[in-house]
């Protein structure tokens, strides 16, 4: 069985509007592909890659901070 990627373990852990626009944007799926699978304007892809970046970056960090405690 494959390893995870610590970035794979955070998209899982997102809401998944949030992880599902990240991970087709990663793809290079079509703007308007992606707005229309995570239901949203066009206007609000900007944000949702914003927000969901930063949340993406939060359970990162959380993930990172929580193995070293365990290790520690």
């Amino acid at each position: 069985m494959a390893t995870s990627t610590s970035r794979e373990q955070a998209l899982r852990r997102l809401p998944l509007s949030y992880s599902l626009a990240l991970r087709l944007r990663d793809a290079r799926v079509a703007a308007d592909l992606i707005c229309e699978y995570v239901g949203i304007e066009p206007s609000a892809l900007a944000g949702i890659y914003r927000i969901g970046e930063a949340k993406l970056a939060a359970a990162q960090e959380l993930s990172y901070l929580t193995n070293n405690e365990e290790s520690a």
